[in-house]
């Protein structure tokens, strides 16, 4: 049997591990219950089934992407364009039934990403079964494991690319070829092109330190160090350049689009003193970007896994086998920071026996990766989040895990190989070793006893922790005594668990288990412990009956609706309303566009906010039009009650069309005085539009007199997603104000020439005219998008080309040989 045989059969037995594994949430009719899957990637995906196998790989550039569905049109400028290459998310789509489909999807990256850790470490020297050990630690530790349970689908296929990037890096350092480096930068790339950015941003990171790393100790080495350095310079700037190049369809629109975010250099957080003025910086505030930060004392849950509690679940109640809920000091989570006991008892010994290069940089990812995951409570992490760039536009120090997960990983594959080798269990330090593994369930036993006997002590010394009610447990006198007992039964777990390992280990010392039988016991136990936490997060529940074949009557009522208009659901998620086509004023996005979120930030039902946006519609329960009714009366008048009476809509009757003509303009630099002037019910926005600059033509100010036949009449002619056309007559100088988005990448022309577009009441976009009848047109085409693209598909060309001479030139070396 070949060597490229062997692996394959390998990773076989990892698949099959696998399979058997998730078996329960791929093997159903129902889906997993995270409310990220739920409420949003479903509602996306559901229809991948009924598409026709060709358009499963069809890509079509040609547009940015606005999107006017949801949230008042939304739009990332063409960033996400590049999820049109990712061929295998469609065809996996495809291929299961839905919902289980989202199940196989994650799975499937989970296999890919235990497939690279595999080869990882077979470049770096282990053994087949050292680097199978590594790769069921990558892709079945809890931490990236129970991803699933938070729905994080992007998340878990963007993590699964990190391996493979580690692989070829290291394999262009062997071989010292170009081809290597560009292959690390196409995986990169189609990393990023997964969407999950701060995971892709993470993993750059890590490439870097870990390629800074690889080439100074070639150059140490190196007897010619001056040539190797100059080499490996050129090698590495090249992945760099090409890495930038190619996800630039991806980068440059993403670059533009964030500067006027939430998280942008524009959005006024961060600020800080600098000689007597202030400068803003951009990006989240440091409370924010820290909010998920590692607590130092929740590192005892990589041995005591339950020790602060499991999941929170946002989609219902705990499943049964979890006792208590999450209670330490993040937010919330819904994961759990465990890896398993196996790698934590593994690690001291390449430390002991395999003091080389890879064992520090293993080791590096590890502590390095820790460090940054304790964010606010590291000097380490604030000093990155005041100077090092891109930093503080993210918001979870803790998300970086999972590169600590594949260090770990690779440790315990440099320890497997340790263990077989009969020089190393024969050794004075292997004893001593083993003295530390047999410890270790001695120090957790002497643990349950500290905890069964004082216990009094330490829950009123920690009472403020333990006794904290979260959303889904309120204070009660029976919460406290629910942590702590679930604490003792997780500690006894954990001391039993050892207790295994210590004896499995003691017997392969003793010789009564042998070499060959060793790594299965291990990769045995490590798949039992990982199972019994990870079944805490893999719960199902039927498809949303939101998805079946018959529409709820409201969503049915407001699919018959003109699309100018617009709806929105109180009653919770709009995402069922967009998938039917119901164009919604708002879906939640943890990054927002700054004037659209300081516009949700200070909306009014009562005021003209509604009217301004089109929102024609509310939906509501009978329960919440009874409690607001006083309210909304007037306003919003019931136009609809579904057959059973649980819902009901609403009809806005000062809603304004799509496009108005405002014959006064008021400006209004301060943009918290133009939001409260939008909030004031008496404000009449058919009258007045609030600009921010002076307007360029003379135009009325306020309590000018303005003709009885009014400023003129607006006709829309087309209006889709990129492109509407509109017809004006214009008695006086009036602003052309439409109830869209103001977003810079859209361009406008009135009788053909170009035309500049300007902030109207904060948020939407509004041209002025002069009198007379004009034909307007507003497209959606922004310029960073078309040169991203022109720089992939360049990229895409040319490494196709050094494939094509790689394929040729081995097709042509295996002919010689022959």
């Amino acid at each position: 049997m070949t060597e490229r045989r062997k692996d394959l059969l390998i990773l076989s037995g990892l698949l099959a591990v696998l399979l058997l594994y998730f078996s329960k949430i791929l093997f159903t009719h129902q889906i997993v219950r995270a409310p990220d899957i739920i409420n949003e990637f479903y509602w996306g995906v559901k229809g991948a089934g009924s598409q026709p196998f060709w358009s499963l790989f069809r890509v079509n550039l040609s547009s940015a992407g606005w999107d006017y569905l949801i949230n008042s049109g939304s739009t990332n400028e063409g960033g996400a364009a590049s999820m049109q290459f990712l061929f295998t998310r469609n065809l996996i789509l495809w291929l299961f039934p839905a919902p289980s489909n989202v199940a196989w999807y994650m799975v499937f990256h989970i296999f890919v990403g235990g497939a690279g850790a595999y080869y990882f470490c077979r470049v770096l020297g282990t053994g087949r079964y050292a680097a199978l050990a590594a790769a069921l630690i990558f892709t079945l530790a809890p931490e990236n494991a129970s991803l699933i349970n938070a729905g994080h689908v992007m998340k878990i296929a963007t993590i699964s690319f990190t391996p493979w990037a580690f692989y070829f890096l290291e394999k262009g350092f062997r071989t010292r070829r170009l081809l290597f480096f560009m292959t690390t930068a196409v995986v990169l790339a189609f990393q990023f092109f997964h969407t999950h950015w701060q995971v892709a941003y993470y993993t750059c990171l890590a490439i870097g330190v870990y390629g800074v790393a690889r080439s100074l100790c070639i150059v140490f080495a190196d007897h010619d160090g001056k040539k190797a350095f100059g080499r490996l310079l050129a090698l590495n700037v090249t992945l760099l350049v090409f890495f930038l190049t190619t996800v630039a369809i991806s980068l440059v629109p993403l670059a533009n689009w964030s500067k006027e975010t939430n998280r942008g250099v524009n959005s006024g957080a961060n600020v800080t003193a600098a000689t007597g003025q202030t400068e803003a910086k951009g990006g989240l505030a440091r409370e924010e970007a820290m909010s998920w930060s590692l607590p130092p004392e929740e590192t005892a849950a990589f041995i005591i896994p339950g020790m602060f509690g499991f999941s929170r679940q946002e989609a219902g109640a705990n499943p049964s086998n979890i006792d208590s809920y999450y209670w330490g000091r993040m937010n919330f989570t819904q994961t759990v920071s465990y890896m398993g006991l196996l790698p934590w008892l593994l690690l001291p010994l390449p430390l002991i026996f395999r003091r080389d290069r890879f064992t520090w940089l293993a080791l590096s990812a590890v502590v390095v990766g820790i460090l940054f995951s304790m964010g606010k409570y590291t000097l380490f992490y604030n000093l990155l989040f005041d100077y090092f760039p891109g930093i503080n536009r993210f918001r979870v120090p803790k998300m970086i895990m999972f590169i600590p997960v594949l260090g770990l990983g690779v440790l315990s594959a440099f320890a497997i190989d340790l263990l077989l080798d009969p020089a190393v269990r024969t050794s004075r330090a292997f004893k001593r070793y083993l003295i530390g593994v047999v410890a270790l369930p001695v120090l957790l036993m002497v643990l349950v006893g500290v905890e069964v006997t004082t216990g009094n002590f330490w829950v009123n010394k920690f009472i403020d922790i333990i006794g904290q009610p979260t959303r889904y447990e309120p204070q009660s006198d029976k919460l406290v005594l629910q942590r702590w007992t679930n604490l003792i039964n997780e500690t006894w777990i954990a001391a039993a668990l050892a207790g295994i390992f210590a004896v499995v280990f003691a017997m392969y010392q003793r010789g009564k288990l042998s070499a060959k039988l060793l790594p299965f016991m291990l990769i045995g136990l490590f798949l039992v412990d990982t199972g019994r936490v990870n079944a805490k997060f893999l719960f199902l529940v039927d498809e949303p009956h939101k998805a079946a074949a018959v529409q709820p009557p409201d969503i049915a009522y407001l699919v018959k609706q003109p699309k100018e208009f617009r709806a929105l659901p109180l009653n919770g998620d709009p995402m069922p309303y967009a998938a039917a086509g119901v164009p919604v004023m708002f879906t939640s996005n943890p990054v927002q566009q700054r004037r659209w979120q300081e516009f949700l930030d200070n909306f009014n039902l009562a005021s003209s906010m509604p009217d301004i946006m089109n929102v024609r519609y509310l939906v509501a329960t009978k329960e919440q039009y009874e409690q607001d009714k006083a309210a909304l009366a007037g306003k919003y008048v019931p136009v609809f009650v579904s057959p059973n009476g649980a819902m009901m809509i609403l009809e806005n009757k000062t809603v304004l069309p799509k496009a108005w003509l405002a014959p006064v303009a008021v400006q209004v630099p301060d943009p918290a005085d133009a939001l409260g002037a939008l909030q004031n019910p008496q404000f009449d926005p058919r009258m007045i539009a609030i600009v921010e600059t002076p307007p360029p033509i003379p135009i009325a100010g306020p309590g000018a007199t303005i003709p009885a036949t009014g400023p003129g009449q607006v006709r829309v002619s087309k209006y889709e997603a990129e492109k509407i056309d509109l017809e004006a007559a214009v008695n006086m100088n009036s602003m052309l104000v439409m109830g869209e988005k103001y977003y810079k990448g859209w361009k406008a022309t009135v009788d053909g020439k170009l035309t500049e577009i300007y902030p109207v009441n904060h948020v939407l976009r509004g041209i002025y005219l002069t009198p007379g009848v004009h034909k307007v047109e507003f497209v959606f085409d922004p310029t960073p998008f078309k040169i991203g693209k022109t720089l992939t598909l360049a990229s895409f060309a040319i490494f196709a080309l050094f494939l094509g001479r790689e394929i040729w030139l081995a097709r042509r070396a295996k002919g010689a040989g022959a």
